[in-house]
């Protein structure tokens, strides 16, 4: 009789315990800060919670987290600068940007970005808090955002979320709920995207403006991926690795001494006119190229590159990166540099092989970056949840499908005298490279009557450029003009 009381008690513990795992819909949390920006105390409210996405019917199909970031010690504030901020993936939370770049906290790092013991957070003196209010969203499927089940239990169709203009359709409506919710219809309006993120704002851009009826003043594009040239392959895409090859070739001093004498900023220029003018129309010849011009290309692409003309030959000119991050120090040292950031170093089972084993950048990444977030949420902003923080999440298939963005930014910046462009990138990031960025941004205005309001900006580190103090700093300030150039100053919006 005792065991048959003990076996209901134990049975009743477990069920008065345990509890399923469910999605906070609707939730908002709100704690109180300061932070000491450029010498100035900025006293600020951090709001972390998740607000509903509806379908057409209005019924709940997802619930996105988020964080925002409002400054409280500032006149105006219904007119302050308002920053989307998106990380991208696809399939990435905002905790990058969020922890590491523009926020109020950064991570517990080293000067050049390597994870230091105890991991955890400080105070960012570089935030760009000072001047706009900041908001960090976490598409769904990343950070503690999910879809929502309805009332039969069964989910919402996933095209609905991950896809290109599926991504843009939904999170512009869930923008506008947000701005309406915080009274920010007043406030000039800014998106910022991280890699994928630059293809999820230059279609934002558009998709808010005609759609949702919300005007921009600035896109910022920081490491931004241009699938039009990513996956399409060919010719061009794979000259425009070339300065890229150069700049970690110079960074790793593996270039000839003529040119790893001079600075970076001397030689760059050179390798980029060599790309656009030489490579580009050599490599569309393909195997009909002559034997003397193929080995006169060879010959430069050696000289910039850092890897031997022998191998470059053998990829009949076209060196894929992941080739270049195998061997660039295989007869140097034996390691493998980064992908997203080749100033990182790694170790390779065997030397031989056309490819790298790990990402040596992002294994350093995740190291640093998980830890901090999941301390930062609990412990600072008090967001507490037993479900796992998605650092990347599940997303996938993709549809890559009618991939417009580049036209769409053209167009809402042809409609919008006021919406301005800015483009971050870091020169050692060998995903996303510079060029490329440079080459995205010659192409959304084939006219060239725009070109005035786009700015480009390279920085000697890599995708995140901002882990580097040095680049942290610059990075943000260069932000701070940027919302200052693009501000109306009550000028009409009119050509």
């Amino acid at each position: 009789m005792k065991q048959f009381i003990f076996s209901i008690l134990l049975v009743y513990s477990f069920t008065s315990f345990s509890q399923s795992i469910k999605v906070p819909i609707d939730t908002l949390i709100t704690t109180k800060n300061q932070v000491v920006i450029k010498g100035q105390t900025i006293t600020y409210e951090a709001q972390t919670g998740t607000q509903p996405v509806w379908n057409d019917n209005g019924d709940v199909i997802a619930s996105l987290f988020y964080t925002y970031y409002k400054r409280t010690n500032a006149q105006n504030n219904e007119s302050r600068p308002l920053i989307f901020s998106f990380n991208g993936g696809p399939g990435s939370a905002s905790v990058w940007m969020h922890i590491a770049y523009t926020g109020p906290k950064i991570l517990n790092i080293d000067e050049e970005g390597y994870p230091v013991q105890p991991y955890g957070i400080k105070d960012n003196p570089h935030s760009i808090l000072d001047v706009a209010d900041i908001v960090f969203i976490n598409p769904v499927n990343t950070g503690y955002s999910r879809m929502v089940a309805d009332k039969d239990g069964k989910m919402p169709d996933k095209a609905t979320f991950f896809g290109i203009n599926a991504d843009i359709a939904y999170l512009s409506k869930w923008m506008n709920t947000f701005v309406s919710r915080n009274n920010r219809w007043k406030s000039p309006k800014y998106i910022i995207g991280e890699s994928y993120g630059g293809t999820r704002v230059m279609g934002l851009a558009h998709r808010l403006q005609n759609s949702q009826w919300m005007y921009l003043n600035g896109v910022i594009m920081v490491s931004p991926a241009d699938y039009k040239v990513l996956r399409v392959g060919g010719p061009v895409a794979t000259a425009l690795n070339l300065p890229y090859y150069t700049a970690t070739a110079w960074y790793h001093n593996m270039l000839p001494a003529e040119l790893q004498q001079k600075d970076l900023l001397e030689i760059l220029p050179e390798s980029e006119k060599y790309t656009v003018n030489t490579l580009i129309p050599a490599l569309a010849k393909g195997g009909f190229i002559s034997e003397s011009e193929r080995n006169n290309v060879a010959d430069k692409m050696a000289y910039y590159s850092g890897i031997s003309k022998k191998a470059i030959l053998q990829h009949n000119l076209s060196v894929p990166t992941n080739f270049f991050w195998k061997d660039l120090l295989r007869e140097k040292t034996g390691q493998t540099i980064g992908r997203l950031d080749s100033r990182y170093l790694g170790f390779d089972k065997m030397e031989a092989g056309t490819r790298p084993d790990y990402n040596a950048e992002l294994t350093s990444w995740l190291h640093s970056f998980t830890p901090a977030i999941n301390y930062y949420l609990r412990e600072h902003l008090n967001f507490k949840t037993d479900m796992p923080y998605n650092m990347f999440g599940p997303v996938h298939p993709w549809d890559n499908d009618h991939d417009n963005v580049r036209e769409q930014l053209r167009e809402a910046m042809a409609q919008n005298p006021y919406l301005k462009v800015l483009i971050q990138s870091g020169y050692y990031d060998g995903a996303t490279t510079y060029f490329n960025a440079k080459y995205t941004m010659w192409q959304i205005d084939p006219s060239g009557k725009m070109k005035d309001r786009f700015t480009f900006k390279g920085y000697r580190s890599g995708h995140m450029m901002y882990l580097r103090n040095e680049d942290l700093k610059t990075a943000n300030e260069d932000i701070r003009v940027f919302i200052n150039n693009s501000l109306s100053n009550g000028k009409s919006a009119k050509y």
